[in-house]
């Protein structure tokens, strides 16, 4: 049996690895360019990862499973968070705090950490379930004083 890392972790051995590529791209074809194709890459990589979660639960996903998956992303305190509501429908809550933005900024890629990170959250979505939609707000990476995550489940149309 595999334990799956915290992502917190994850994210931070990603990032040792991303950040000197990231470096060398944005020396060879410019930060803009460099950029662009970090996120198109990161959001690619959280779709297979949204695919590879579904796939856990047989095609069985819901939102109360999505749900669950809360704890890998809130492990070891990476995010302290507030829940204004959870239900079958509906999964609305705001970060406090974010050590993801605190880990990127230690490592000096507080520039990009949108990109390692937030990208992926409403992305994700599209690989587990792309009933569940995210609408954010504001972010904490972005200078923000917290994070607004709306998620909502519309069911298939029959």
């Amino acid at each position: 049996m595999t334990t799956e890392l915290p992502t917190l972790t994850k994210r931070r051995l990603q990032a040792q690895v991303i950040g000197p590529i990231y470096a060398e791209m944005v020396a060879e074809i410019g930060e803009e360019r460099a950029a662009a194709i970090l996120d198109r890459a990161i959001r690619k990589a959280a779709i297979a990862e949204g695919k590879m979660f579904a796939e856990k639960t047989g095609g069985n996903t819901s939102m109360a499973d999505f749900i669950k998956l809360y704890d890998l992303w809130t492990a070891d305190g990476a995010l302290e968070m507030k829940v204004l509501e959870a239900s079958d429908t509906v999964f609305d809550f705001d970060i406090t705090r974010c050590r993801y933005a605190e880990t990127y900024k230690e490592m000096g890629l507080g520039k990009i950490g949108h990109l390692l990170s937030c990208n992926r959250d409403g992305t994700f979505c599209e690989g587990y379930d792309p009933n569940i939609t995210l609408e954010r707000k504001q972010t904490i990476m972005e200078g923000a004083l917290t994070c607004t995550f709306r998620y909502r489940y519309k069911p298939p149309s029959p």
